[in-house]
């Protein structure tokens, strides 16, 4: 057992090291950044007209607090998109591909179940320190330029990108079961999340969509997790595991 622990992190470890330098170097970047920000503020002006110059006017009374910039610019926008992709990606670090070492993977004696959890298991230890650990950066360097941010903040959004991360994390994972290579499930992973939040943009209802939860907007608005959202990408992340197990178990290698 120990042995495919190492082996599943020897196997995932780059895709895990490069995800993790770019959050934390995009969350440092989000935070050195914010007194610029701060200083073009006030040149925002009601000059625009209709829907345009609300969203302008919107934006500004967000970021007008270093933890609304945190939520608008970093949270909703570059560390959602990153936990998508990097999801992906170490749910597409399957056990079936020869190219990596498959075949010699299922030679081992030990169950197809077991290959499966093992692997599994790694990734999403990986992409819980992806979701927790830069949200972190910002009580650690808020100091630096004056500013204040809550740990609390910090573990609820986590939560929050971790549970979503999860569902995809998984829908990729059963997709690797079903393809040899990894870009064909890599890519249909992030189609099928860009799908979703196309449908949830243009619908103009969070419920339908998973990101609304990701982001954490009850949360930031409200200081109230989405425990349902949270719930039920968990349940469908469960339904996807017990798939790729299955459709694994049964593959004639």
């Amino acid at each position: 057992m120990r042995m495919l622990w190492r082996k599943d992190w020897l196997e995932t470890r780059w895709r895990f090291a490069i995800g993790f330098a770019v959050l934390a170097c995009m969350a440092v970047a989000a935070i050195l950044g914010y007194p610029q920000v701060k200083k073009l503020l006030p040149l925002i002006t009601d000059r625009y007209p209709g829907e345009l110059g609300r969203r302008i006017r919107e934006g500004a009374d967000l970021v007008r607090t270093f933890r609304g910039f945190v939520w608008v610019q970093w949270i909703r926008q570059n560390c959602s998109q990153m936990i998508i992709l990097f999801a992906a990606l170490l749910g597409t670090a399957g056990v079936t591909s020869p190219s990596r070492g498959g075949l010699f993977t299922l030679s081992l004696p030990v169950s197809r179940r077991r290959l499966a959890g093992t692997r599994a298991a790694t990734g999403l230890a990986e992409l819980a320190v992806l979701a927790f650990a830069p949200p972190l950066v910002f009580p650690l360097l808020a100091p630096v330029i004056g500013e204040r941010y809550a740990v609390a903040d910090s573990l609820a959004h986590g939560l929050c990108a971790f549970a979503v991360g999860t569902a995809i994390f998984e829908l990729a994972f059963l997709l690797s079961t079903a393809f040899d290579d990894r870009w064909k499930p890599l890519l249909v992973t992030l189609g099928i999340a860009a799908a979703v939040g196309l449908a949830e943009y243009v619908t103009r209802l969070p419920f339908l969509g998973v990101f609304h939860v990701m982001i954490g907007e009850d949360w930031f608005r409200a200081r109230e997790l989405p425990w349902i959202g949270i719930l039920a990408t968990g349940a469908a992340a469960i339904l996807l595991h017990g798939a790729a197990v299955w459709n694994f178990r049964r593959r004639d290698f």
